[in-house]
């Protein structure tokens, strides 16, 4: 296991510290959104749980460019119910709300149901990670530590080209205080690559910053590695949109979505 240095984040009291290791791309002084997002899902898999309920939905909104210096997280259950239950957590620096999420945690799908009609099965398995050549994609443009350094990355395609693309990831370090992340957390850590990944926009000319990440799972996922199918959608006058189907080893997991902020550097 790796020890409280090589983590995300340590804890210290109330408080959370992040490393090195979860610097963002946007800004040298902030975190990349996908760390803090897996600190807050670890947040929602331990508030409250209950047996025959998963987590369906998750959504991250990034308020503020998250900062290195101390941060508190608060989740808490905002309804309950033998069926549904709705999540709610929030990060700040000091006094100052920096991201805003919810979670959807449902009754798992009965046994013995009757089979899905074939035209409403789900996306074939991604090729694994097996077939896939190691790439390191640092959108920082720098060879030292951050989020994007601290992922294992395989693509499927050249992940020089712009436009649509398939990656497979697996996070290095752990998530807190030595502690190595569940496969929830590195689903949400991966997901936040979407836009990154499937970039239509050479990074050295534009921005395209996402203010959110929603997550919908149709089942929990499983392992280490985490592969997203990623696109970006953009049209002039209107709002940039990344999606993902994202995967485990054993194929489709869900989707993922992120708004985009684009505009020239």
């Amino acid at each position: 296991m790796s020890g409280a240095d090589d983590s995300l984040f340590r804890s210290d009291g109330a408080e959370f510290h992040a490393g090195e290791d979860a610097r963002g791309p946007w800004d040298p002084e902030a975190l990349h959104g996908g760390a803090p997002a897996a600190l807050i899902a670890r947040a929602f898999e331990r508030c409250d749980p209950r047996g025959g309920m998963r987590i369906a939905r998750m959504s991250f909104e990034l308020l503020r460019p998250i900062p290195f210096g101390p941060l508190t997280l608060h989740a808490r259950m905002v309804r309950d119910g033998r069926r549904v239950q709705e999540l709610a957590a929030e990060l700040r620096a000091g006094e100052q709300q920096i991201c805003r999420a919810s979670a959807l945690r449902v009754a798992e799908v009965p046994e013995g149901l009757p089979e899905t009609p074939a035209q409403g099965r789900r996306e074939e398995p991604m090729p694994g990670p097996e077939h896939a050549s190691p790439v390191h994609f640092g959108l920082d443009g720098s060879d030292g530590r951050s989020f994007a350094a601290a992922m294992e990355m395989r693509a499927l395609e050249d992940p020089h080209e712009l436009g649509p693309a398939r990656v497979w990831m697996r996070l290095g370090p752990a998530l807190l205080d030595g502690e190595p992340a569940s496969p929830l957390a590195r689903l949400v850590a991966t997901a936040d690559f979407g836009n990154g990944i499937s970039a239509s926009l050479p990074f050295a000319r534009f921005l395209f910053i996402n203010a959110d990440l929603a997550i919908h799972l149709h089942r929990p996922p499983r392992g280490e590695w985490i592969g997203l199918d990623a696109r970006t959608l953009l049209d002039a006058g209107g709002s940039g949109l990344a999606e993902c189907v994202v995967h485990d080893l054993d194929g489709p997991v869900g989707r993922s979505f992120q708004t985009l902020v684009v505009a020239p550097r």
